[in-house]
């Protein structure tokens, strides 16, 4: 956003700062909306993740069991007891994960809020500063104006009054 010369003095001593704040505000907003990008991406392919895990023990524990329905082994059984709690295990790590990556993506989305607030106050604020020096372009303008004004009926009057008194 580029701000415009209303006036010399508030050229000189306004504006600049505050579109560089405003810049640096945006700046934050877009890294912070980067991040919150970031995150949803990782919460979602924690949570596709978590899914793929608990349909692989599902059909893992379908198969298995139609199997030992049939003939079981001892050895056999007890491998598959194993193998069944390391993938519990893992469905439960990743379900931790997911739960982590949903609350990273709460953050940055509380992140990304906070700082489209921030530059939205910061617009608002220029807005104001370019509407009050805009106020005082007009009232300048307008004091000139009535001062012409008055220096005119002034001339005219005094030179109306002296061709009355000759």
């Amino acid at each position: 956003m580029t701000l415009p010369n209303l006036n010399e003095d508030a050229a000189m001593n306004e504006p600049q700062p505050l579109a560089s704040l405003l810049t640096h505000a945006e700046s934050q907003r877009d890294a912070a909306r980067a991040d919150q990008r970031q995150a949803l991406a990782a919460h979602q392919a924690a949570l596709t993740q978590s899914q793929q895990l608990l349909c692989y023990r599902l059909e893992y524990e379908q198969r298995w069991n139609s199997q030992f329905a049939r003939h079981g082994q001892i050895e056999l059984v007890r491998c598959y007891q194993g193998f069944m709690d390391r993938l519990t295990e893992a469905v439960e790590q990743q379900e931790r994960v997911a739960r982590h990556a949903g609350v990273q993506l709460e953050r940055a989305q509380a992140t990304l809020l906070a700082q489209e607030l921030r530059v939205a106050s910061v617009q608002k604020l220029v807005g104001r500063r370019m509407a009050q020096a805009q106020l005082q372009t007009d009232r300048r303008d307008a004091k000139q104006s009535d001062e012409i004004t008055a220096r005119l009926a002034w001339g005219r009057m005094n030179g109306n009054g002296r061709n009355y008194a000759a």
